[in-house]
């Protein structure tokens, strides 16, 4: 059901079928400032929003741990340091970071270093407790997609690893690291083979604690690299860890996960991330999942919840968000990945309308650029936007604010999905399926159509 004004849904109808998505499109679009309903369609219509969703985490994070919040990785020793040596177990804490790097890591190790720490008499021990571990964002997602890592209160590079491979001789030279700009330890917790294959590309098994890879070498080319992730982050940090360390002249044994969930000890190293307030507008721009699932488990745990799951601390968010408008929301993660997530237009419209007396989130947003027919930006467009995209296989969304040609100050919402094309995708289809790129360009083609119509049609 449309709900526009006379002779303006059919302008709107007759963009939607030239776009041919199929599935639904639904949306809506209303004044900023007071919240009215201007225009919509199908606007009571649950969609998967896709990382859309992140604009929700945002504000929820930011309401429940505040914009200084900041993350803490730290290096906790049981005993005296003696003669450069510990005389107890070395532990790596750590608080949830999602931006610790194999750079920013190695800086806790120098500073051990300077701390005059040699060796160690006890265990080395990585501590991830504070945090549930899970071992992928969405189950249904190929296993070698790196925007699906597992989730720790230790995370490194975004819980990936580097897999790089070139020709030598007859065969193929492969290597797995940690890269940083400075540092690219090795690591001995995920594993690559090449098998002479030409399908499925990559194939993925746990042993004990090791990632096990294979890639068909049919696919390979002549070399290339990309980012694997990884499932057991706790020990992956710790590993890289122990690696640099010896780089600083640290003798550490193999990491073991710390069981004990209580930590008694003196504060050796300590990291602190940039502020929540401004690692968010990144979250955003670059939509990490990560990030997102990250700062909303985190900000679930502030408010007094014990989410053992991704999917009950979305219940926590999406009962939080019925405060600002945004109800009947379902929230599987806090990124979007999982397409079990449901918002309506109306819905987040009303949260977008209710968040823009703040100005919070609307200076987060990135810029969303109109573009031509040839894909190229627009200069001086005299429509702004600042939106966040969301996109998955036949899933397209786009949610945020735009100012109109004639001042008008209007929040909309936009949500497209062919579920049923969707569905029919398994194996290596999910991560490139056929006609999906295509799909895509034309559902972000509509999405800026509506928008300028909207301009045209709501100028104050």
């Amino acid at each position: 059901r449309a709900v526009a004004p006379p002779g303006q849904a059919a302008a709107a109808e007759a963009l939607i079928a030239a776009a041919r998505l199929g599935g639904q499109v639904a949306y809506a679009v209303a004044d900023a400032r007071s919240g009215r309903l201007l225009e919509a369609r199908g606007a009571d219509e649950g969609l998967p929003p896709g990382s859309v969703s992140k604009a929700v985490t945002a504000l929820y994070a930011l309401d429940a741990l505040g914009a200084d919040h900041r993350f803490l990785t730290r290096l906790v020793a049981t005993g005296p340091v003696q003669g450069g040596r510990l005389a107890g177990d070395l532990v790596l804490v750590g608080g949830g970071d999602p931006t610790l790097d194999t750079d920013r890591l190695a800086g806790l190790a120098e500073t051990l270093r300077d701390r005059g720490v040699r060796e160690i008499s006890g265990r080395f021990l990585v501590h991830a407790a504070t945090l549930p571990a899970i071992s992928r964002i969405d189950p249904d997602q190929p296993d070698h997609v790196g925007y699906n890592p597992a989730i720790s209160a230790l995370n490194l590079n975004f819980n990936r690893v580097h897999f790089q491979w070139s020709r030598s001789g007859g065969g193929w030279q492969v290597l797995l690291d940690a890269r940083g700009d400075r540092f690219r330890p090795p690591v001995s917790v995920a594993e690559m083979r090449v098998v002479d294959r030409a399908a499925p590309v990559y194939t993925y098994s746990a042993a004990g604690t090791v990632d096990r890879w294979t890639v068909a070498a049919q696919a390979l080319g002549d070399g290339g690299s990309r980012w694997l992730p990884v499932r057991r982050p706790d020990l992956y940090a710790g590993d890289v860890f122990r690696n640099l360390a010896r780089g600083f002249g640290i003798t550490l044994p193999a990491p073991e996960p710390a069981r004990a969930t209580g930590l008694e000890g003196v504060v050796l190293a300590e990291r602190r991330s940039d502020t929540l307030g401004a690692i968010l507008p990144g979250m955003l721009r670059f939509s990490t999942n990560l990030t997102a699932e990250v700062a909303g488990l985190s900000a679930s745990l502030a408010r007094g919840g014990a989410p053992g799951s991704l999917a009950t601390s979305g219940g926590m968010m999406a009962d939080w968000a019925a405060g600002f408008g945004l109800r009947g929301a379902r929230f599987a993660d806090h990124s979007g990945l999982g397409d079990a997530s449901r918002l309506t237009p109306q819905a987040m419209v009303a949260f977008l309308a209710s968040a823009h007396g703040a100005g919070v989130l609307r200076g987060m947003l990135h810029r969303f650029e109109m573009r031509d027919r040839n894909g190229s930006p627009i200069r001086n467009h005299p429509v702004t936007v600042r939106a966040k995209t969301g996109t998955l296989n036949f899933v397209s969304g786009l949610g945020g604010y735009f100012n109109g040609r004639g001042g008008a100050d209007l929040a909309f919402a936009i949500f497209s999905a062919d579920m049923q094309t969707r569905a029919r995708l398994s194996g290596d289809a999910r991560e490139r399926p056929p006609g999906g790129r295509e799909w895509t360009r034309r559902a972000r083609a509509l999405q800026q159509q509506l928008i300028e119509r909207w301009a045209a049609v709501y100028p104050a």
